[in-house]
């Protein structure tokens, strides 16, 4: 589903960011765009940055249910920086409904995560894909081996340590001892 992204400036709070930015909402369906103003209201100024294609994955249903059960359901809003461009200091790289990939670009730091709600014809569509293709995972318990792996003690029978009494004793301290 094309989905644009509405990203709103304002200005900054500090003498060192002229502006803040920030993905304020979506646009379900709509065309392409590309830094379209939308509405100015003094300095404050929203775009439809850009029209991504919000793809959904049956592999991905579970982290659809888990976005689902949220307060408030949203979609992640995944941008690159481009400080080279100051008038459009963003590119909109994809949009998704997985909180775990998002997760996931957050981990990088590269990238800007934004969570923006979802409207209400687009938290039905999503809960209908996932109504359609989700299937629980049964809970497997892993079975133990029979072999005891507790009896093993690490050190014992290094050559380099004295004494029973210094078994968990590093060599190197053992040798300043000795000295």
């Amino acid at each position: 589903m094309p989905v644009g992204v509405v990203i709103k400036r304002q200005p900054g709070v500090t003498r060192w960011a002229k502006y803040a930015w920030k993905a304020t909402s979506i646009l379900p369906g709509a065309a392409d765009a590309h830094w379209r103003e939308l509405r100015r209201e003094g300095e404050v100024v929203e775009f439809h940055a850009a029209t991504v294609t919000l793809e959904l994955f049956g592999a991905e249903t579970e982290a659809y249910v888990h976005g689902l059960g949220a307060e408030v359901p949203c979609v992640y809003v995944i941008m690159r920086p481009k400080p080279e461009t100051p008038a459009h200091p963003f590119e909109v790289l994809l949009i998704t409904a997985s909180p775990y990939e998002a997760q996931d670009y957050c981990d990088t730091g590269e990238e800007v995560v934004e969570k923006v709600a979802m409207t209400p014809g687009l938290l039905a569509w999503v809960h209908e894909f996932v109504e359609l293709f989700h299937e629980d995972e049964e809970f497997v318990k892993r079975r133990r081996h029979k072999e005891r792996m507790d009896k093993v003690e690490d050190g014992i029978g290094d050559p380099r340590i004295g004494g029973m009494g210094d078994v968990y004793a590093s060599p190197a301290l053992q040798r300043r001892r000795m000295q």
